[in-house]
């Protein structure tokens, strides 16, 4: 066969909009995108709360569903071992997640270079052996020493790593820093060619306003989500975002029961769940929780399993759609089971 490949429409991949999000209106399935904003705005701390959420399943922010989990790659270029430590030690405490149990490989390297073809190779080698759901690279301007502003230079580095994200169906998140000034869109504000704004399949902005954090959401095939307000919180175990309260109460259709949500959320689980790891999946309160597992125990459609973690009753779970099998040897690869709103 002379030339490309060719596939009429119908042949082309159809994928319901239930399977289209990594996690739920934040970040679309194997998208390629940014995560950008001034600096000391917290960029990478969202990366890395992302980065919890794909590697197990919990809602990232507290909030937007992870549909399914899957070994997440990160490359942190600015910050030393102990701090990433700290950050994911905080994030994985505040979603009551097990920091010994985090799918994430940390690249151990001083530098890594999109510009230079070792590097790109090296990099290309480590996604094709980790074969992670997400690819972190933290942040952009310590990766290259190209001309940001040439669009010309910076366009080969972009089209490597959507080649990355099309070969071995990965997303890919880069951190980068935006102007404190910019256009009416805050896409418009990152630095550099427009290339980059371009770029993004799914790009999550961060910004001050009067000493707040403020997250704008936007996607290439979605409608995306502006202004929603953060806030820094640190329990002794290390920082992490969380939605403020007000948002939270305002961004909550109630769509499924708590029961409902237990259910679901136990069904996805590889293992059985603790009461904390349940709380954080179903995004309810503790006395909630504490009461649905009672009443979903006495109704026989969940069972108490060893060390105090709990897990469907055979009949619930011959009811309940199972998690398909992952393919390629990674976890969360196959299809992503539906799941509801953020509650």
């Amino acid at each position: 066969m002379k030339g490309f490949p060719t596939r009429a429409p119908m042949e082309l991949e159809d994928r319901p909009r239930a399977q289209q999000w990594m996690v739920d209106t934040l970040w679309s399935e194997q998208a390629v995108g940014i995560v950008g904003g001034e600096p000391k705005c917290g960029k990478s701390l969202l990366a890395l709360d992302l980065a919890v959420a794909v590697a197990t399943g919990v809602p990232c922010l507290r909030h937007y569903r992870s549909a399914g989990s899957g070994t997440v790659l990160l490359f942190a270029a600015e910050d030393a071992g102990h701090r990433v430590r700290k950050r994911l030690q905080g994030i994985a405490h505040a979603a009551a997640t097990p920091f010994d149990e985090l799918d994430i490989a940390v690249i151990d390297v001083p530098t890594l270079r999109l510009d230079q073809r070792s590097d790109r190779q090296r990099l290309q080698e480590t996604v094709e052996r980790i074969e992670p759901r997400l690819l972190i690279l933290d942040p952009l301007v310590r990766l290259h020493s190209v001309d940001e502003n040439a669009a010309g230079e910076v366009a080969p580095i972009l089209g490597f790593l959507r080649e990355l994200q099309r070969r071995f169906e990965t997303a890919v998140l880069l951190v980068h820093h935006a102007r404190k000034s910019g256009g009416s869109r805050p896409g418009q504000a990152l630095r550099g060619s427009s290339e980059l704004h371009a770029w993004g399949d799914s790009n999550l902005y961060l910004r001050r306003r009067d000493r707040k954090i403020v997250m704008t959401v936007e996607h290439r095939d979605a409608q995306g989500l502006s202004d929603i307000e953060l806030e820094l919180v640190d329990d002794g175990y290390g920082p992490a975002f969380r939605l403020h309260r007000k948002a939270a109460d305002e961004d909550r259709p109630e769509t499924a029961t708590v029961e409902q949500r237990i259910v679901r959320a136990i069904a996805q689980a590889e293992k059985p769940l603790s009461k904390a790891q349940i709380r954080s999946r179903a995004a309810a309160r503790n006395a909630s929780v504490v009461a649905a597992i009672e009443r979903l125990t006495q109704e026989g459609r969940i069972e108490r399993a060893p060390k105090g973690r709990y897990r469907l009753a055979a009949a619930e779970a011959d009811r309940e759609p199972q998690p398909p099998a992952a393919t390629n040897g990674s976890a969360g690869r196959g299809v992503p089971v539906p799941v509801p709103r953020n509650p």
